[in-house]
């Protein structure tokens, strides 16, 4: 039943790694990346369920908003472990949300969902990061959540006059009503908390030693700019997190949450944009576009690392 899915949005395999020859290709391994998969949609399940690897030893990173239903989060995450070697997780802000009578709220909603995870062999941004395989050595897989602080704003302003300018152009993010920061007394201060425990974490990475960045939210600010309602552009990350490319030398920055697949660069390194979005989105498109698991890294296959995890 998922045959016609997959004719249709191109084999679910998309990214910016050259095509190879059939018998190149069977010797590599993949770092696949999807984001926002959001299986309230009954077209976006069909497509996550012919979700497959290409190879027994490819690995899978989710970058955030896959539900904002737990049970439901947690069984794709299972569902793809089953298939990939190793899936790494970030949570998005609808990964976060809890409604009325939902018993995990803010914090303890992350810490519930990072235990979930744990139990089926999936990667947090609590645990040690991968490594990756490469000839030219390991890359630090690198799952970061730091959420966002208003500070993505016209300069110049205050983040209480982009959110009057929000309201009135009707682009209010939802979390205003679902994502609850407890125990912080705003997201704002939990931002500020996440951006110090990943700072930590980065900092502690071996000088020298390459990294892939995983966040829901994008790192660098560029993407933002293509927002076709910049006022949404409070909810989509911080400055803070501006050069961390550079900082933590990445190969490659990965993240969703904007529903813009794209491939860009800055400063030289390559930023990925993985969404799956909203079935409406991909009907309004008129440009071709491959949706599904965005290409990575690749590597030979039987390239084993040095270590398992940093």
């Amino acid at each position: 039943m998922y045959k016609g899915v997959a004719d249709a949005y191109g084999h679910l395999r998309a990214g910016p790694v050259p095509v190879l020859p059939a018998m190149l290709e069977a010797a590599l391994t993949t770092l696949f990346a999807i984001g926002d998969v959001h299986l309230n949609h009954r077209a976006n399940r069909e497509i996550a369920e012919a979700l497959q690897p290409d190879a027994p030893d490819d690995w899978l990173a989710v970058a955030g908003d896959v539900s904002h239903d737990a049970e439901h989060l947690v069984a794709f995450l299972a569902t793809m472990r089953s298939r990939f070697a190793k899936v790494i997780w970030v949570p998005g802000n609808h990964d976060l949300w809890s409604r009325d009578g939902d018993p995990w709220r803010g914090v303890a909603r992350y810490d519930h969902l990072v235990d979930r995870c744990r139990a089926i062999d999936v990667s947090t941004p609590e645990d040690p990061f991968p490594l990756w395989p490469d000839p030219d050595g390991d890359i630090v897989v690198a799952p970061l959540f730091v959420l966002y602080d208003y500070s993505l704003r016209p300069d110049g302003t205050t983040w209480q006059e982009a959110m009057a300018q929000a309201v009135a152009a009707r682009v209010v993010c939802t979390d205003e009503y679902f994502l609850d920061p407890a125990p912080f007394p705003d997201r704002g201060a939990w931002c500020a908390d996440r951006l110090r425990v990943s700072r930590a974490r980065l900092d502690a990475i071996p000088a020298g030693q390459r990294t892939v960045l995983l966040s829901h939210w994008p790192l660098h600010p560029g993407p933002v700019r293509r927002l076709r309602h910049p006022e949404f552009s409070l909810w989509c990350g911080t400055r803070e997190t501006a050069d961390w490319h550079i900082r933590y030398r990445a190969v490659v920055a990965v993240h969703g949450h904007l529903h813009i697949p794209l491939t860009e660069a800055y400063d030289g390194v390559r930023h990925e944009e993985v969404s799956l979005g909203y079935p409406r989105e991909r009907a309004a498109r008129t440009r071709p576009t491959v949706y599904g698991l965005r290409k990575i890294l690749v590597r030979p296959v039987g390239l084993e690392p040095t270590t398992e995890r940093l």
